[in-house]
């Protein structure tokens, strides 16, 4: 987006604006692509089907997120929502559903998932939507793992000891939450192996895989993310 610039809408974005919210031309609009920033602009053309916008002046810079991905195994639908909602709210960069030995979904749909992240980036002001990545098998990932990039691996079978994050560096990091029946035996072991992964409590008790990756990240963000 750039001043001067055309914003054509998508069929689904023009009934929001015009059906909706009752916009019309030379209304104004505050519109973010995740690249530009905040940009104020007007309704040039409005019909049932499509329309498009008029970029005038950029009303806040972009602020992008830590270098943080939420790796969590999906559950019920609604409490997956949850997750994807509240990571983008957080500050999460990207957000990467993963199958588990005990994962239930076999299956997301990636584009309904993607398209809460939006709605959150909307609804908190934010300037930046994270990526919204397709279902992948945890050892995959881990098998695949980016050379410096920690990971912060949620182990319930830690409940009530400390918070171990201590004196771990800032940089790309990752947090992992696991499935509603926890991590494999085979799982945790892997994990507790590798150089890169750093098991934490979450505390005393042991908490619902939703309400797990909220800690989680707050816990991040707090210690080494942009809430200082």
């Amino acid at each position: 987006m750039g001043e001067g610039q055309t914003v054509p809408l998508a069929a689904e974005q023009a009934h929001y604006l015009f059906s909706v919210m009752r916009l019309g031309v030379g209304d104004a609009v505050l519109v973010f692509g995740g690249r530009a920033g905040e940009w104020l602009a007007r309704v040039s053309t409005a019909g049932k089907r499509g329309g498009a916008l008029l970029c005038e002046r950029q009303t806040r810079p972009l602020r992008l997120p830590p270098d943080l991905w939420l790796l969590f195994a999906p559950i019920k639908k609604a409490r997956t929502d949850f997750i994807v909602e509240k990571a983008a709210e957080m500050g999460a960069a990207r957000i990467c559903p993963v199958q588990t030995d005990f994962t239930n979904a076999e299956r997301i749909r990636q584009d309904r998932l993607q398209a809460h992240a939006i709605e959150a980036a909307e609804q908190c002001g934010g300037t930046y939507v994270p990526e919204v990545c397709n279902l992948r098998r945890l050892s995959d990932i881990l098998a695949d793992w980016p050379e410096g990039r920690r990971l912060m691996f949620c182990d319930e079978a830690l409940v009530g000891a400390g918070a171990a994050l201590g004196d771990a560096p800032r940089g790309p990091w990752a947090i992992l939450i696991g499935p509603e029946g926890g991590f494999s035996d085979a799982e945790r072991t892997r994990l507790r192996g590798l150089p890169f992964a750093h098991p934490v409590s979450l505390g005393p008790r042991v908490l619902r895989a939703d309400t797990a990756a909220v800690a989680a990240m707050t816990l991040w963000q707090q210690a080494l993310g942009d809430w200082g």
